[in-house]
Formats: C-alpha cells, structure tokens, sequence
C-alpha cells in the first residue's frame, strides 16, 4: 500500500508473476543475466526478464469466492450448462438481486429456486431459519457446484448421448 510494490501472494505478487525489473530479483540478492532462471532464496522470484508478467497466469487466495466472467459470460454459459440454469438467473445470484434455495429441507421450496428479498423473509417467517438454506453471491453458485459429481453427470450424459436419436437433444448433451 502506497508503495507501488507488489504485496506477497496478493495482487501484483513478484514471486507468482515474475519480477519487476529484468534479470534482478525483489530484495536485489541476484542482479544481471549471469543469474538467469535463479530463484532468489529470500524473497523466492525467479531471475528472468519483466516481460514474462504479461503471460503468466498466477492463482491468488482471496477471503471470499468471486465468479469469473469467462466462465458466466462466454456462450453456452459454463456455469448455467452445469447448473441448468439461464445465465440472467445465475447474474441475478451473482450480482446480490436474489437468493437460491441450495437445501430446500422439508418446505415447499425447491432446489435452484430464486428468491427476492421479500420472497426470503416470507419464507424465513413461514418455514423458520433453519428449515431451509437460501443463499446468495458468489458463494451460493460455489457451494451448489461444489456439491455436484461432475464423474456421474459425465457418465450419464455419455449414456443419454448414445441412447438418444433425437438431433435436438444430441446438441443439448454435446454442450
């Protein structure tokens, strides 16, 4: 913070995306191309040039799940095939505008269910807190598909694909 260098495993990280400068580590332990491919023991950053951050992909912990828009915005949507959901349905979770049931419990709810505000506390005063989980955000759409067996969706899509002769539903379980 306000010293324009990267913070350690956070944003900008040396040691995840590659160093600042060409050929010279973080800490300046190893300086020049005769270090080339080193890593700096202190501060872990490979010797190489600064270029290498523009291609690098690097995985950061952050304190709450986010979704990212590769996977919800490009067409068929990835997370709305997985989850059989319309991707405005899956904006409206993400975005904070509505809940979805995740564990409908023994109410009338419904698993993948939307829900408003008011929809919610109708359904928190009707059924009880603990009756059902609806949730929303990042975390409701990372729980529900945390929860799903990708090996068994994979094996029964492949059985339906080869059963089914109907061009329509081929398309659909290719997706």
């Amino acid at each position: 913070y306000r010293t324009f260098k990267p913070e350690r495993d956070g944003l900008f990280c040396a040691r995840i995306f590659g160093p600042i400068k060409d050929y010279e580590c973080l800490c300046g332990k190893y300086k020049r191309m005769k270090y080339k491919g080193v890593i700096c023991e202190k501060c872990g950053v490979e010797v190489t040039l600064s270029r290498v951050r523009r291609e690098r992909m690097g995985h950061i912990e952050l304190a709450a799940p986010v979704a990212h828009i590769w996977f919800l915005k490009s067409l068929p949507s990835r997370i709305g095939t997985l989850l059989d959901m319309t991707l405005k349905d899956i904006e409206r979770v993400l975005y904070f505008e509505n809940y979805i049931v995740t564990e409908p419990g023994l109410t009338a709810l419904k698993e993948h269910q939307l829900l408003s505000e008011e929809e919610y506390m109708m359904a928190v005063d009707e059924y009880g807190e603990d009756s059902f989980t609806a949730m929303i955000g990042a975390e409701a759409i990372h729980d529900l598909l945390a929860g799903m067996d990708l090996e068994k969706i994979a094996g029964d899509l492949r059985s339906e694909l080869a059963s089914t002769t109907s061009e329509l539903k081929q398309k659909k379980y290719l997706k």
